[in-house]
């Protein structure tokens, strides 16, 4: 089941928290509840991708892009993700997650967030490549960064965001069937 509670206590605890300029980091705090284990007793890699989402939603809203989806009646989607994961989280480990807007081109915006251990360890990393969307499909972020009153340009695309998006831009579409 989705994490509705932690979700509206994300929603509540930010709400009142500053603002962020484009491209600023937003820190937050969770913990590995036992719900969250996998057969293995560690964190499950579905529910790490839910528990990026608890970091996605407040860097929106600090950033003001919740507003203009709001305002425009505009959607937010997941239109890829890449995951690495290094290290195990257990039960009741506390867990500083950081998202930050990396940058965007014509269609997407790219995330880049990242779970770390109370000892400093990184235990994962993740990129997502979002899109916000009308009844008419994806809407562009220079429309969505205007919607939101700002002039800005994207932040250079890191090498490594460029080739997993040039590497997606050749993955076939629909998946072959046997």
């Amino acid at each position: 089941m989705y994490p509705f509670i932690r979700l509206a206590k994300d929603i509540f605890v930010n709400a009142r928290a500053t603002p962020l300029d484009m491209g600023e980091t937003h820190v937050s705090h969770h913990i590995c509840w036992p719900w969250d284990l996998d057969l293995w007793w560690e964190l499950n890699n579905g529910r790490t991708l839910t528990i990026y989402d608890l970091g996605r939603i407040p860097l929106a809203m600090r950033g003001g892009l919740t507003k203009a989806l709001r305002d425009n009646k505009w959607g937010l989607t997941v239109a890829g993700s890449s995951v690495r994961y290094r290290r195990r989280v257990r039960m009741f480990a506390k867990i500083e997650m950081k998202s930050r807007l990396a940058c965007w081109d014509d269609k997407f915006l790219y995330v880049e967030q990242s779970m770390w251990l109370s000892n400093g360890e990184c235990s994962s990393h993740a990129l997502f490549r979002t899109a916000v969307t009308d009844k008419n499909g994806i809407v562009s972020p220079e429309r969505v960064l205007t919607a939101m009153g700002l002039n800005v340009a994207s932040p250079e695309m890191p090498d490594w965001i460029k080739a997993w998006s040039d590497a997606e831009a050749k993955r076939p579409w629909p998946p072959m069937q046997d």
